[in-house]
């Protein structure tokens, strides 16, 4: 089966000021996103993502390079033909009503009347915007036009589903509401690439993650592949310690007899002992790893040559 996403030495170079000065804004990208899954892509601002999402929808042309939707060259526009895409900022005709927008998209289509108006009242009633479905679009907030975005991406059933920063604006009822679709979307066997800066979001919902940093791929993988099993340190709970009794970095906590410690990784079996030998009972041993946030800082901050090891398949 082709790959749902597919690129070769992506590159796209822009020219900018009044002597049109060579600026790189993706250098020599080779992705490949199965079909089926859910593909997190992070990065700073400028880093190249929501470049590399426009050359897919055929927004933007690649300088050099090839990318394939479904083994389709984007440079077809037949290749689009399966594809629902959310922009970051999307605009909308204000004067419009959130139903008669996604009639106009449906139309675009060639979607039948009736099973065009079905899926319009299916997916507001999804993102729970039926009650302002006949409201002009220049009345909503930003977190209402996102929810009227994503049905405009979903209109037409895609298989392959890109959205640039889903969660931006949405209040926390907003944003379960968008992981839950990503997720459904997966579960019908449909393939989702998203941006955000959200990284709780992407650790929480992706199947791989790439890292782009410099318009450079540098990180490919599942989480746990990126994050790795680095233990920084260990939250450890315990009560029932006589007075006195003191354990490196400890802070009492506000609740009875309570006391709490972060210890180093190899400090733990020591401590563990000796609260045991001292007559205290241990509440809580908490490890904590290195999360997804602090990967991409990380990337951000050192100025190094692509890690293979985080490379995955690619390596």
């Amino acid at each position: 089966m082709d790959a749902a996403i597919r690129t070769q030495g992506l590159r796209k170079v822009y020219r900018t000021g009044f002597w049109m000065r060579p600026l790189v804004g993706l250098a020599s990208l080779d992705l490949s996103v199965n079909p089926g899954e859910i593909f997190g892509f992070v990065g700073p601002n400028g880093a190249g993502k929501t470049t590399t999402m426009k050359i897919f929808c055929g927004l933007q042309q690649a300088t050099a390079g090839q990318a394939w939707l479904f083994g389709r060259s984007v440079d077809d526009p037949e290749s689009r033909r399966d594809l629902g895409f959310l922009p970051e900022r999307p605009y909308f005709y204000s004067h419009l009503s959130a139903r008669e927008l996604l009639h106009f998209y449906g139309q675009l289509f060639d979607m039948p009347t009736g099973d065009r108006t079905k899926r319009i009242e299916m997916l507001l009633e999804r993102v729970n915007m039926t009650r302002f479905a006949d409201v002009p679009l220049g009345k909503y907030s930003k977190g209402m036009l996102q929810r009227v975005g994503l049905c405009q991406a979903l209109i037409h059933d895609p298989q392959l589903v890109i959205l640039d920063e889903p969660m931006s604006g949405l209040d926390p009822v907003g944003r379960a509401l968008v992981r839950d679709i990503i997720l459904e979307e997966r579960a019908a066997g449909r393939t989702v690439f998203f941006s955000s800066h959200v990284l709780s979001d992407v650790q929480s919902l992706c199947d791989r993650v790439g890292i782009i940093v410099g318009g450079q791929l540098r990180g490919l993988g599942t989480v746990s592949e990126l994050i790795g099993d680095h233990i920084r340190f260990v939250d450890c709970t315990f009560a029932g310690l006589p007075e006195g009794f003191a354990l490196p970095g400890e802070e009492r906590l506000a609740v009875g007899d309570k006391r709490r410690t972060r210890l180093a990784p190899e400090q733990v079996d020591a401590a563990l002992s000796q609260v045991l030998q001292a007559g205290g009972r241990v509440l809580e041993v908490r490890p904590e790893r290195l999360n997804l946030e602090e990967v991409l800082v990380d990337e951000i901050q050192q100025d190094k040559p692509v890690d293979h090891k985080r490379m995955g398949v690619l390596a």
